[in-house]
């Protein structure tokens, strides 16, 4: 088994802040491939961490989609997955509650799924705080510490930046 993050690790980690480049907008935008729109974005965080932000979205369903926040470990070549933000196109189990259910939802990594040998953003619960593509970049980027550049005039449309 790799090496297991601890909770305490994972929550510094998600509450590092990260600061957004000035050209976020164009990085952001979503490129088609493979029957889906993807795009990624490598940050570093105030104390050296490096990030993965990892965006994909459904051409033929716009409930299709997830935002990832991964972390890059410097000792391996392996993202470990933070937070994922998911749409409401699948059925999530967890499965150390036996726990099912069907809607929009975030996982996140715990130290208590990788010790059971499942993977680290295997836990995840309900949410009702977004219910769209932008909306689920909204709450990762409320919840993951994202730090935007200053200037008022950079909005992506959809976006509530």
């Amino acid at each position: 088994m790799a090496a297991v993050l601890t909770d305490s690790e994972i929550d510094a980690l998600i509450h590092e802040s990260k600061q957004l480049p000035q050209d976020w907008q164009r990085r952001f935008s979503l490129k088609p491939k493979h029957g889906h729109k993807e795009r990624e974005l490598d940050v570093t965080g105030v104390h050296g961490s490096q990030f993965r932000i990892i965006l994909r979205e459904s051409i033929a369903n716009p409930l299709g989609f997830s935002v990832i926040l991964a972390y890059c470990p410097a000792t391996s070549n392996q993202l470990f997955r933070l937070r994922r933000y998911n749409g409401k196109d699948h059925e999530h189990t967890n499965v150390i509650e036996r726990l099912t259910f069907y809607g929009f939802h975030i996982h996140q990594a715990t130290e208590r799924y990788q010790r059971s040998g499942l993977r680290e953003d295997a836990f995840a619960e309900p949410t009702d705080r977004f219910s769209s593509f932008e909306g689920a970049v909204n709450c990762m980027v409320q919840d993951c510490a994202f730090a935007l550049p200053s200037d008022p005039q950079l909005t992506i449309p959809g976006l509530d930046w």
